[in-house]
């Protein structure tokens, strides 16, 4: 793991159905983790200091959760709109929430949307506040962008614009790091870095 911010830790690992470099998030403050990548060095460093919750911030990023279910024992919280993802499935239990619960201590699900109705953004009060991503932005090569429209349905160039409305709305969030999915943090200047990028459209 590397620290982004005080009490804000990052890794990735390759995911092993997608073959794709997946990137998780560990809020030490309240104890929480975000879409988890789980090995056995991460499970050892975990112990100390258990996890309380795991948070997916959609349904796709279950991944590795199950270890982490299994070794604390905590609840795995997914957007209600996709919890249908996890019905009749005992394997694979979630608490549903809905956008503008405070899910921990310092982490705000906000309302994104555009891909899918259970894409989350979370606003995260840790440092100078942090907004994370599922995969409605992304980060690659230095550089914020959209999936490929491969993955965006039968009509992406709509998915873009409801996309860049999502996003117009959530640059108006208190924040400064940006957290993704799929893609390295951005540990300072992220609001102004997506303010930049929505210039492009």
């Amino acid at each position: 793991m590397e620290e982004v911010a005080a009490g804000v830790h990052h890794w990735s690992a390759i995911h092993p159905s997608t073959g794709g470099r997946a990137h998780s998030h560990l809020l030490e403050d309240s104890r929480t983790v975000l879409d988890p990548m789980v090995d056995d060095d991460l499970l050892a460093a975990l112990r100390a200091r258990p996890p309380e919750r795991v948070v997916l911030t959609n349904r796709h990023h279950w991944r590795q959760a199950d270890r982490l279910v299994a070794e604390f024992g905590c609840p795995v919280l997914c957007p209600e709109p996709g919890r249908h993802e996890f019905a009749g499935d005992d394997s694979r239990r979630v608490q549903p929430y809905s956008y503008g619960d405070r899910l921990a201590p310092g982490v705000l699900a906000q309302e994104f949307a555009a891909i899918c109705p259970d894409d989350a953004a979370l606003q995260i009060a840790a440092g100078d506040g942090f907004l994370a991503f599922a995969d409605g932005l992304v980060h690659r090569d230095g550089e914020l962008g959209f999936v490929s429209d491969g993955l965006l349905g039968d009509d992406p160039e709509r998915i873009k614009r409801d996309l860049v409305a999502g996003l117009e709305r959530l640059v108006e969030l208190d924040f400064d790091g940006l957290l993704f999915a799929h893609g390295a943090p951005i540990a300072h200047g992220g609001r102004e870095a997506l303010r930049e990028f929505l210039t492009e459209f």
